[in-house]
């Protein structure tokens, strides 16, 4: 019997493969994902303003909160400290604003921050019992944070012109 056909030397095989795939592509699937989750949230909150790269939606006008995002926020969401004006609109701002930086890999692990704090507050006072979206989110955040958005980023070419350390923009190729 081939001694490399064994079980245990072909789990060997299949992980060293899978330990080969690229953080570049981790990181831009991780980027675009968590990005369209917040965008189509946000999208939601506006009127005016329709741009779904997926689906072939182009709507240019000029962007205003939706009734509806006040109400929500007024009846469903209940933050505390914050009116619902104030959250409505933060949260519009913030949905569009950080996952656009996300999906150009600009301030990205500082966007990818802002993001979880959103998610922290969405799971503490609008949605507890959704931890399982909510951890998902939070783990590609975190991972985000911690190796950065890859080669394929604003951030990585940032890095290399002012040649900060590869660590700054992504320890991982």
């Amino acid at each position: 019997m081939n001694p490399n056909a064994t079980p245990i030397c072909q789990v060997r095989r299949m992980i060293g493969l899978m330990q080969r795939i690229p953080h570049t592509l981790i990181a831009f699937v991780a980027r675009f994902s968590i990005a369209a989750v917040f965008w189509k949230s946000g999208q939601t909150k506006v009127e005016g303003l329709a741009i779904d790269l997926v689906n072939g939606t182009f709507q240019l006008n000029a962007p205003h909160l939706a009734d509806s995002a006040v109400y929500l926020f007024s009846t469903e969401y209940k933050l505390p400290l914050l009116p619902p004006e104030l959250a409505a609109y933060a949260a519009a701002f913030s949905e569009h604003f950080f996952p656009l930086l996300i999906l150009l890999g600009l301030a990205t692990r500082f966007s990818a921050l802002a993001l979880l704090g959103m998610t922290l507050t969405i799971q503490l006072f609008v949605y507890p019992g959704a931890y399982p979206t909510h951890g998902t989110w939070i783990a590609i955040l975190l991972y985000l944070m911690a190796r950065g958005p890859g080669a394929l980023s604003i951030d990585h070419l940032i890095a290399r012109r002012f040649r900060y350390p590869a660590s700054m923009a992504s320890p991982l190729r």
